[in-house]
């Protein structure tokens, strides 16, 4: 139990932190005590109820339903976007500004990062982007085949170039296909010098950054090439698929499904997004709720960047 002369101690130089904007240094100066024990006597002043720290949310911005995706999931982190509509499209320019945003003030020089070709909640990040002052060696990393149709192949090169221009570091394209025609080429690619070059970076990546896909494929996804037949679709349904990242199918529960279609992509394995420091997914709308449930589920990312609508389908009972 403090003593009355200790709470008026605590009363003091609470007034003059909290109150009066002295700061700690200045209020240990002032009053001949240690920086230790100023800032235990301010500890202190919350413990007894003299000082209570409120945070008022401003408008437009998601705390709680913050909190409650992080505990549900285990996640890192999660940042809910305030947007106007519950429709993928309309949502897609409000997550790629809040994802440019929180990759600006989060990259350190030579950080590694890992992008996914086909997605276009990503283009809508690289669109958003700005320069980081004092960024150095920085790499960006392809983490799914960037080849495909021709008349879509601006897209990945888009992604992994502008994203390294603005970055002021090095892109790394991998040559290939996302999905071979078969597990036999799809060896043959991986064993190719380029491809296997890129293929060895992602050990060291530090940030990947994904879409979450739901079973049937996005207009970039199929406009690229990267699909497979509506039959394996189907197949991957019947075992209970429910999204993909970076084309690994999982079910509801985050299970791998795989209808012998895993063999023949070329890209970052769960595995190997799972031993990602910080793996950042891009994804929401009311169409990819249960394929972002299952890749949380799932441990496949563990920073997720969404919007309001989906995270409350996401934190409800």
């Amino acid at each position: 139990m403090a003593s009355p002369e200790e709470l008026r101690l605590m009363t003091r130089v609470a007034r003059m932190y909290y109150t009066e904007g002295v700061r700690q240094p200045q209020i240990a100066r002032r009053l001949g005590l240690s920086q230790a024990r100023v800032s235990r006597l301010l500890s202190k002043a919350e413990q007894h109820g003299i000082v209570r720290i409120t945070v008022s949310p401003p408008a437009g911005t998601h705390p709680e339903l913050e909190g409650a995706l992080q505990e549900r999931y285990g996640l890192r982190l999660a940042l809910v976007v305030e947007v106007g509509e519950d429709e993928e499209q309309r949502i897609l320019p409000e997550l790629g500004a809040a994802a440019a945003y929180y990759l600006e003030a989060t990259l350190r020089s030579g950080d590694v990062i890992g992008i996914s070709s086909w997605s276009a909640s990503l283009l809508a990040l690289v669109d958003h982007l700005h320069p980081a002052p004092g960024l150095a060696g920085v790499r960006v990393v392809q983490v799914l085949g960037g080849v495909g149709d021709p008349a879509a192949a601006e897209h990945a090169t888009r992604l992994t170039d502008r994203m390294a221009r603005v970055l002021h570091g090095d892109a790394v394209h991998l040559p290939s296909p996302g999905v071979a025609g078969s597990a036999a080429s799809a060896k043959a690619l991986r064993e190719d010098p380029f491809v296997a070059a890129g293929l060895a970076l992602f050990d060291g990546i530090t940030v990947a950054l994904v879409g979450i896909g739901s079973l049937e494929p996005s207009r970039v996804l199929a406009s690229s090439g990267n699909v497979f037949s509506a039959a394996e679709i189907e197949q991957l349904r019947a075992a209970g698929a429910v999204g993909d990242v970076c084309l690994n199918f999982f079910d509801a529960a985050g299970t791998p499904v795989d209808a012998g279609t895993a063999e023949r992509v070329i890209g970052i394995t769960p595995d190997g997004l799972r031993a990602v420091p910080r793996c950042v997914a891009v994804a929401g709308g009311r169409r990819k709720t249960e394929a972002v449930r299952g890749a949380l589920r799932g441990g496949l990312v563990n920073v997720l960047i969404t919007d309001r609508f989906t995270a409350e389908r996401l934190t409800r009972p």
